[in-house]
């Protein structure tokens, strides 16, 4: 008989402290505090996504390790972009971990500047911890997430000069710890550095809370997105919940009197939906969509495996209500606005073998973005 898998979020029993692995941050490209206008990259396109919109999100897609899928997922979300015009996805927002294992620039171009050569959209990025991380070994000295600032924080768009061909040009990202506007959404992108769980500098925590407040003010008409590449909540047994992302999150909502609509992470090699019911009754998803070609893909907590507990046991506001854990996929979401309000729509994809053509619907959802503020139970 199978063991049966965990449907709350579980905490790994053993947890080595790496804080010595925290990077100091690089120096912003932008100015205070941190916004970048979809506008100023998609120009009058902007106009087509007032009232829908759709955008790709995946994370963990760099691999060093062979992987037959990193080069299919990419090609797939080229595909669906390609292919679907009513319902065409603007961006790709990546959740981080674009390059294994340490950042460096000689793994862009065949880790993402060749595989994503052709998506025709925007892709914009937070880091994940292997992207701030810096190979010890290294032959030139680099300073932590060189590379990702040159790809994703430029201060105007350019060929990347050691993109060996290929034809993506570089973002233009304000900080490694960003907000980026959308008619329909602000989506305000979160960077936990280098260590496992995820370390969150006093400096970007205050500035979260002034976001979050600014954000409020415009949620009639704009969803409030959080992404952050350490998954706060995950069930699997490689990494986890991140009591620290927990921590840092719930103190920052509360402080700011504002609960997101959606939290999206990586990290975790699969992919885990969660529903959070907050105590004044609001739901916010917190989705892990970490399964985009990386090699090996994690696994789903049994509930006989001594490594992982769950996560504070009486706690029964976190569930787990749906998951793939042997499949490499990606989301594609949505914000549609309604007579009623905006809602969060959600589809994931996955691919079954490396040669696939098209993507499989595995997991649909719907959520209307309720209005409420932070309230004590």
């Amino acid at each position: 008989m199978e063991n049966k898998k965990y449907n709350v979020p579980v905490v790994l029993t053993h947890i080595n402290d790496d804080a010595h692995n925290f990077k100091p941050l690089p120096t912003p490209t932008g100015e205070y505090p941190y916004r970048l206008n979809i506008a100023k990259i998609i120009g009058k396109t902007t106009n087509e996504i007032q009232d829908r919109m759709f955008f790709h999100m995946v994370g963990d897609t760099g691999s060093v390790r062979h992987s037959d899928f990193q080069a299919t997922v990419a090609h797939t979300l080229t595909q669906q972009i390609e292919g679907h015009p009513d319902a065409q996805p603007a961006f790709l927002f990546h959740l981080g971990d674009v390059v294994y294992n340490h950042g460096e620039a000689h793994e862009y171009p065949v880790q993402f500047l060749k595989p994503y050569q052709h998506y025709p959209a925007p892709i914009f990025a937070i880091a994940g911890n292997h992207d701030g991380d810096i190979n010890p070994s290294a032959s030139s000295p680099y300073q932590s997430l060189d590379a990702f600032m040159d790809v994703f924080c430029d201060t105007h768009s350019r060929s990347v000069s050691y993109g060996s061909g290929a034809n993506r040009k570089s973002m233009v990202q304000p900080n490694v710890y960003w907000t980026l506007e959308t008619p329909l959404a602000r989506f305000i992108g979160l960077y936990a550095n280098a260590t496992k769980h995820g370390i969150i500098t006093d400096e970007q925590r205050k500035w979260f809370i002034e976001e979050l407040r600014d954000a409020a003010i415009q949620r009639d008409e704009q969803a409030i997105i959080v992404c952050i590449h350490h998954a706060p909540y995950s069930a699997d047994t490689n990494h986890g919940s991140s009591i620290v992302m927990i921590d840092f999150l719930e103190s920052a909502f509360a402080e700011a009197s504002v609960i997101p609509d959606a939290v999206f992470s990586g990290h975790v090699h699969n992919y885990q939906r969660f529903h959070k019911t907050y105590p004044d009754g609001s739901m916010v998803p917190y989705i892990v969509a970490g399964a985009g070609g990386y090699s090996l893909l994690h696994n789903i907590a049994t509930y006989d495996d001594l490594t992982v507990a769950p996560l504070q046991p009486e706690d029964n506001s976190v569930e787990l209500v749906s998951y793939c854990e042997e499949r490499f996929g990606f989301l594609k979401m949505g914000i549609v606005r309604t007579l009623e309000g905006l809602k969060l729509t959600g589809a994931y994809y996955t691919l079954t073998q490396p040669d696939d053509t098209e993507a499989k619907l595995y997991d649909r959802f719907e959520i209307p973005l309720q209005r409420s503020m932070f309230s004590e139970a």
